[in-house]
């Protein structure tokens, strides 16, 4: 599976890529034959608490799928992401 962390107008330290890469290692569990996951992770309104936004687009063999959160930190608008993504290829499986 291919993964591309795509910042907007910002470097992620060390710290947030290696988060990303032990989050998105269990995203093989859900569809063993997941081809692409792609991560856009920006700041909205840096005056504001609630300004970091992640976006992710996952494609694998039941089809496509997007979530998109904004919280206080990249972290926790990833692992609101993944969840929000696991229930719906869950519900598409669930479908077949």
């Amino acid at each position: 599976m291919e993964i591309k962390i795509n910042p907007i107008k910002f470097e992620p330290n060390e710290k947030l890529q290696q988060f990303i890469q032990k989050k998105t290692a269990k995203v093989e569990r859900w569809d063993a034959h997941a081809s692409l996951l792609e991560l856009t992770l920006k700041v909205v309104k840096p005056e504001t608490n609630l300004n970091k936004e992640v976006q992710i687009n996952f494609a694998g063999s039941y089809g496509k799928f997007f979530a998109s959160k904004t919280c206080d930190s990249f972290e926790e608008a990833i692992d609101l992401s993944l969840e929000a993504l696991e229930k719906q290829v869950k519900k598409a499986k669930d479908k077949e």
